[in-house]
């Protein structure tokens, strides 16, 4: 039996998660494959990027089961069944497609995962794909991928606690070079921080601190002038003139307009920037696989 499309392993995720366990994803794809008869053979069938094909399809209909709000997370890279998933999986006895969750997601109010931005515009742009170069192609889907990655960023950045999220942010801090030579950032205590989640060098001598605000919001959460205003106040009871306020969530016109006219420099990174960031400098994501584009070379062929 061929290894099953992706879509069709949301029925099989949903039945084994049915007993309401909380599973890790291992073993979730593990019971699925069982389940599902996947074979010695196909476990050999590997993608481009080295991952096994069977696993990779299992992989994205957990994913899309959770961003339809059908499975829970209650920690890192463990999930469970919930209500509308016990329900999606009662409304379609005989197998759940694509289509199918789809139209549950828009039906209970949620975003189907398969119309997220990234797919939206990949189908709008579906007729001008042929007018670019390979080249172009290749960049535009980079970028689609790296959008559904700094999604899945920052949803599992807001599933995790507080703790694990601050040292996220200075994780990313000394990735951009900051720290000093000796890559140094403080994580202040969480009962008595002050205002101030984090602290870290600036230059090699660490005569210049910068002081980090670190917010673990829900993606929608809107952060407003009294959050800066907040922080800001910290930072003056530290008798620091720069600080960085970071979250998952976005910042309401009227914080960046108060930030941009403070007599310290405090600089403002949203949820979507802060993935751009994460991405670009390596933290919490990992090279599956680099592709060289070559062209001709035409100092090769001159005579």
């Amino acid at each position: 039996m061929a290894i099953l499309t992706w879509d069709q392993y949301l029925s099989p995720v949903l039945q084994v998660l049915q007993e309401g366990s909380v599973l890790v994803r291992r073993e979730i794809v593990e019971r699925v494959a069982i389940k599902t008869g996947v074979t010695d053979e196909e476990r050999g069938d590997l993608i481009r990027s080295g991952q096994p094909r069977y696993i990779n399809r299992i992989d994205w209909a957990i994913n899309d089961l959770h961003k339809a709000d059908c499975l829970d997370r209650p920690k890192r890279a463990h999930y469970v069944i919930n209500e509308l998933g016990r329900k999606l999986h009662a409304e379609h006895p005989g197998g759940v497609l694509k289509k199918d969750l789809n139209r549950f997601a828009e039906a209970h109010g949620i975003q189907p995962p398969a119309l997220r931005k990234s797919e939206e515009r990949e189908e709008a742009d579906i007729e001008k794909q042929e007018e670019l170069t390979p080249t172009e192609q290749i960049e535009a889907g980079v970028e689609r991928l790296h959008e559904t990655v700094a999604a899945d960023l920052l949803d599992r950045l807001h599933a995790n606690d507080p703790e694990f999220f601050e040292q996220a942010v200075l994780d990313l801090l000394i990735a951009m070079g900051y720290g000093g030579t000796k890559g140094k950032a403080t994580r202040t205590q969480l009962s008595n921080d002050g205002g101030i989640d984090g602290v870290i060098d600036q230059d090699a001598l660490g005569l210049s601190r910068i002081y980090v605000q670190a917010k673990r919001y829900a993606l929608d959460r809107v952060v407003g002038r009294p959050d800066i205003q907040a922080f800001v106040g910290a930072l003056h009871g530290e008798q620091a003139h720069q600080g960085v306020f970071i979250t998952t969530g976005q910042f309401s016109n009227g914080a960046v307009g108060y930030a941009e006219n403070l007599n310290v420099r405090v600089v403002l990174i949203d949820g979507a920037r802060l993935a751009q960031l994460m991405i670009r400098f390596g933290v919490g994501v990992q090279v599956k696989r680099t592709v060289a584009v070559v062209e001709v070379d035409e100092d090769f062929f001159e005579v």
